[in-house]
């Protein structure tokens, strides 16, 4: 007798592991993990910025380290958003699991190459940009592949349940690595790139054992030129917001830099191409065709501006407690930015409680409801944040921040399983690549507008403000005009930093030179802040405003929706293992039949029905066309 062969025998673990009835809480235990892990380092460095440059030798308010300072924060965000529509696409081609399992591997290689840095100085964050820009390739991989890899073995009665419970957790690792960072950066830098090891290593080998490709593999040609006009075109758009933050020629930012209008004209004119090559070629990385689903169309646009709406909030909730409100309140200016993590906490919670359930009740009743109305309550937080007074009482903050939390999962877990369930089974992957790319290019988008409308508040009043404040203290008037002249960034990121504002920007010389008591003044944790509160009130109030419209209009894209949809499964998709040998004209080999029924929908995508689930006339059904993707 022949010996199996090694395939034979991965195959015949396959068919064993996934009948179990608890392999779907493996793979959503796993991919939960590396969603938590990739967006937990989006935003683990911003409390670690500081210990980060301290150990580096590197001062980041340097006028030409500026730019070191951004792509830290701004490169793991800027590469995710570039590459998930690719690595979902790979995924379909591929096997889901075989290009996340890859992405773990990817991501714990670089995480080990970033804790690893031997130089110091401008080359060793030079160093850390790239080792970043290479983490976010796995995280791209990871992102792009873990929602497809839950549907495909979650029935559609606990999808919902399921992509809540991994969306949500996928949210809150955003607000997770601040108080991280923040742990961590003190005892050591290197520990905010080591922590990712052990987690990344322990989940590439869970990965390998015990993940097997369930879903439909489509091989298909490559698009390598809507691949390339795509990179091409988003890389240049989002490296222009990145540098539209920045001082240019005297301006406080950087929006008439000739550099930054060829790069969003220019890419903005690139993902025109990119859209006309997509309707051209026979195997689009980028289904447009997609869009006429719906449910799909509807569920990416409410997501889009929702990102949009929260994405740059962090930021200005940061410096809003670093830089007013925790130096007011007794906390020196190095403990800021731990503490400001920490007093964020509120809205992680409540985006672990409403996710899960708004997912699990999404499963009944539909997405429509639970996301439209998680749109209003974050719209209606952003109200209250705007009307609430710079030195706040801590209780009110907490409680708006927990019900943004409360509102944002309302809406993140129903609208991430109506996006998922409206797919046909042979594109999830390229359908989960295109919703991740909205999402994260709108956080990059988000920071730039939230940041140009803070700093368009200040600069308005900030220097003027800054330079009778500093004269009044003994500070000569031409080193106050001065430092009054500073583009706001400069004192954004300070705040941010957890820096001294006023120290930095006088220097010692000129603080040796005042008397004592004003000198300890202007250091002090009342002057700055009291200074700062107005304009920035005026900063707030501009960028509040605009978090208001954008989850208002996401409301309202959200309702549009329609009713509950999911494409129903094909017979094919149950065979395991999956087979890169299954024909394509073998996928969904059912055809759609048009039902008697008016409230009963039937699409028909690469021969794959689509059919409302029980409780979709409680969701106010809608005609669907038909389209053919």
């Amino acid at each position: 007798m022949t010996a199996p062969t090694r395939q034979t025998r991965r195959h015949a673990r396959a068919e064993r592991d996934t009948g179990k009835p608890h392999y779907k809480w493996i793979v959503l235990s796993n991919t939960t993990l590396g969603s938590l892990i990739a967006t937990i380092n989006s935003s683990i460095l911003l409390i670690a910025l500081p210990d980060i440059f301290r150990g580096l030798g590197v001062n980041p308010l340097e006028p030409g380290n500026t730019s070191l300072l951004l792509w830290l924060i701004m490169g793991y965000l800027v590469v995710t958003a570039v590459l998930v529509v690719s690595f979902g696409r790979l995924g379909d081609m591929f096997g889901r699991v075989r290009m996340y399992n890859a992405g773990f591997a990817v991501f714990t290689l670089f995480s080990v190459m970033l804790s690893v840095t031997w130089m110091g100085g401008t080359a060793g964050a030079w160093w850390l940009i790239v080792m970043r820009v290479l983490q976010g390739v796995g995280g791209a991989m990871l992102m792009a592949n873990s929602s497809a890899i839950i549907t495909d073995v979650f029935p559609t009665n606990q999808r919902g349940l399921a992509l809540g419970l991994n969306a949500v957790t996928a949210i809150a690792g955003s607000f997770i690595g601040l108080v991280l960072g923040g742990v961590l950066a003190p005892i050591s830098w290197r520990l905010v790139f080591l922590v990712s090891v052990p987690i990344g290593l322990f989940g590439t080998v869970w990965a390998y054992l015990r993940l097997h490709d369930t879903g439909i593999r489509q091989r298909t040609k490559l698009d390598p030129w809507g691949n390339l006009t795509f990179a091409v075109g988003l890389i240049a758009v989002l490296v222009g917001i990145t540098y539209g933050i920045q001082p240019y020629a005297g301006h406080t930012m950087g929006w008439s830099n000739p550099w930054v209008l060829t790069a969003l004209i220019g890419g903005g004119v690139v993902l025109g191409i990119f859209c006309l090559v997509e309707t051209k070629v026979e195997e689009p990385m980028f289904r447009l065709g997609l869009f006429r689903i719906r449910a799909f169309t509807a569920g990416n646009l409410a997501s889009l501006l929702s990102a949009l709406g929260r994405g740059g909030l962090m930021f200005i909730l940061i410096i809003w407690l670093q830089g007013i409100w925790l130096p007011q309140h007794g906390y020196s200016f190095e403990s800021t930015p731990l503490w400001a993590g920490i007093y964020m906490v509120p809205m992680t919670i409540g985006f672990l409680v409403a996710g899960p359930v708004s997912g699990w009740l999404s499963d009944r009743f539909g997405a429509r409801l639970f996301a439209t109305g998680g749109m209003v309550i974050a719209a209606a937080t952003f109200v209250l944040l705007m009307v609430l007074p710079v030195d706040f009482v801590y209780w009110q903050f907490a409680l708006i921040l927990l019900v943004n939390g409360l509102g944002m999962g309302l809406f993140a877990a129903p609208n991430r399983a109506g996006i998922m369930n409206s797919l046909p089974p042979n594109r999830r992957g390229v359908g989960a690549g295109m919703s991740t790319t909205f999402q994260n290019a709108a956080m990059v988008l988000s920071i730039g507008i939230f940041f140009s409308l803070i700093i368009t508040g200040l600069s308005h009043s900030l220097p003027d403000t800054l330079s009778s404040g500093l004269i009044a203290q003994g500070v000569p008037a031409v080193k106050a005009d001065q430092i009054a002249a500073l583009p706001p960034v400069a004192v954004l990121f300070a705040s941010l930093l957890g820096y001294n504002p006023i120290g930095s920007l006088l220097g010692g010389d000129v603080l040796a030179q005042l008397p004592p008591g004003h000198a300890d003044y202007l250091t002090g944790r009342s002057f700055f802040p009291q200074l700062i509160s107005g304009p920035f009130a005026d900063g707030l109030a501009v960028a509040f405003g605009f978090a208001i419209v954008a989850c208002l209009i996401a409301a309202v894209a959200s309702w549009l929706r329609g009713g509950q949809y999911v494409y129903s499964e094909p017979k094919v998709e149950t065979m395991l293992p999956a087979r890169s040998d299954v024909p394509e004209d073998a996928v969904g080999q059912d055809r759609a039949v048009e039902a008697a029924d008016p409230d009963t929908w039937t699409s028909v995508a690469d021969g794959v029905a689509a059919t409302p689930s029980p409780g979709a006339a409680r969701d106010s059904p809608a005609t669907h066309s038909s389209p053919t993707l």
